[in-house]
């Protein structure tokens, strides 16, 4: 019972990663406050975690920013504070640079990365108040491992890594830290709902993606990671060995990217 009595509130929590981390929290004995837009997926995982009643449902869609701070004020209403806040809401994209529109590109980082920090500003008074807390970030591995036909997607997880690292040094004498995931491939249906280039469905289950990792395994070394205290942490299969090519051998990584079958 590592979180027991903690506030836990994870964005993008109706399916996927999301879902698996609510269940495994839960297993911990937090208590999980629920945000995504579907209230009847919601619904629905709450009912799979432990102690179902002590768990909030909080429908919302992460890009209406000013939306935030009523958000806060319903989990504070609720619990009386936030231990940690999972950022883990995405949306991915396949589309080469010369065929995705400008507002696909806005779209991703909406949902990436202003979702992200915007909630993550309108937490932080209320943690720093209660005396500490803990930011989970859900990145890729393509935070580092930019791809083709990702570009958005890459750019925004990017973007992630360079805010909160800059929020973990600003903050780290009034006890905020930060656990920052860099996952692989996860069997979830992050490649089927992933945006085209004119912002329609992608509609395909990458052949990596089928094979990726369960998402219950995933979210048990998430949850591992956090007890931890882990500042970073790498849950990826052989495709984890990218990070280690483009960092010692970076012109024959870039060889290897051009040539790898990446949907």
């Amino acid at each position: 019972m590592a979180f027991a009595d903690q506030v836990v509130w994870i964005t993008g929590a109706s399916s996927g990663i999301g879902e698996a981390l609510a269940v495994e929290f839960s297993r911990y004995g937090a208590n999980v406050v629920l945000s995504a837009r579907r209230e009847e997926e919601l619904e629905r995982v709450r009912q799979k975690l432990v102690w179902p009643d002590n768990h909030l449902i909080l429908p919302m869609d992460v890009t209406d920013t000013d939306s935030f701070e009523a958000a806060v004020e319903k989990v504070k209403a609720k619990y009386g504070r936030i231990d940690v806040l999972v950022n883990n809401a995405g949306i991915s994209q396949r589309s080469r640079v010369e065929d995705t529109s400008l507002d696909v590109d806005r779209r991703v980082f909406d949902v990436n990365y202003f979702s992200a920090i915007g909630l993550s500003k309108a937490v932080l008074p209320l943690m720093k108040q209660q005396g500490g807390g803990r930011y989970v970030v859900i990145s890729s591995l393509v935070g580092e491992l930019p791809t083709p036909m990702r570009s958005a997607y890459c750019a925004s997880k990017h973007a992630l890594h360079g805010w909160f690292e800059a929020l973990r040094a600003e903050e780290y004498d009034n006890n905020i830290r930060v656990t920052m995931v860099m996952p692989g491939f996860v069997l979830t249906n992050v490649s089927v709902n992933a945006i085209t280039g004119d912002g329609g469905q992608h509609g395909k289950m990458d052949s990596h993606q089928i094979k990726g990792l369960d998402a219950g395994k995933c979210a048990a070394e998430i949850v591992q990671a956090v007890q931890a205290g882990r500042e970073q942490v790498i849950i990826a299969g052989r495709e984890k060995v990218g990070i280690y090519l483009k960092r010692w051998f970076p012109a024959l990584y870039r060889k290897v990217i051009r040539r790898i079958k990446v949907t």
